[in-house]
């Protein structure tokens, strides 16, 4: 075995120290400063909201919100998708059922982001030929990609990327309200949705606002923007 032969497995055996090195630090070192916390939630939990993001790496809700372990019950998955109810009852389905029904939470976010690889390839869709698990769960995101293509005239795929990003975020809000748990709260006024994009490299995040329309600064924003319809009960 040659040595560029041996590059990617000591690669491999690299990350997987680094991980390990991690977890021994969080036992040995903020474990131990945090125990009072662990010992209250290793019994019971009560997020505060759930969080639908992207399985993007550079994205961790936790930080971006300077959240603590037990406030947000988190849900991943590529190009944050909420399949409509009764199309997929798979993970993100059962996830919403259980944080509105069994943990109570009062806000759902669904969270995008800039440079997203899973709306690129919605964007290119050749490039998904060899993932065909992939292509088949992003055309939830199709009716995104067609409200971009016929009614943005954007110059760059830098200008599509960003707006199919927020157009996204707005389709996965309206497959959320087809979720019966979702649609009984919301209308009781005993749940609030939010759609969220971060923008990685300036840590910005902004908000949809359903009265405007838009998507405002929430950095900036006097009243936090909010994508609940009115409550009718």
């Amino acid at each position: 075995m040659t040595s560029q032969d041996q590059t990617p497995v000591n690669s491999a055996e690299e990350a997987l120290k680094h991980i390990v090195d991690g977890f021994r630090h969080f036992h040995q070192e903020v474990f131990p400063q945090q125990q009072e916390l662990f010992k209250k939630l290793a019994t019971a939990q009560a997020p505060r909201a759930m969080f639908i993001t992207c399985a993007d790496s550079r994205i961790v809700p936790e930080l971006i919100t300077n959240s603590s372990p037990g406030t947000l019950f988190v849900t991943r998955n590529v190009g944050n998708v909420v399949p409509p109810y009764g199309q997929m009852n798979g993970g993100v389905s059962t996830a919403i059922e259980y944080a509105v029904m069994a943990l109570g939470v009062q806000h759902i976010i669904v969270c995008g982001h800039s440079d997203c690889g899973a709306m690129r390839a919605v964007l290119n869709p050749d490039s998904l030929e060899k993932m065909p698990t992939v292509k088949a769960w992003l055309r939830h995101a199709e009716v995104a990609k067609t409200v971009v293509h016929d009614n943005c005239n954007c110059a760059t795929e830098a200008e599509s990327m960003g707006v199919l990003t927020e157009e996204n975020v707005i389709a996965q809000l309206q497959h959320l309200r087809t979720h019966p748990s979702v649609a009984s709260r919301l209308a009781s006024g005993q749940l609030f949705i939010h759609g969220w994009v971060y923008n990685i490299e300036t840590s910005e995040i902004k908000a949809y606002d359903a009265v405007e329309d838009r998507f405002l600064s929430l950095s900036q924003a006097t009243n936090i923007p909010s994508a609940s319809p009115k409550g009718r009960f």
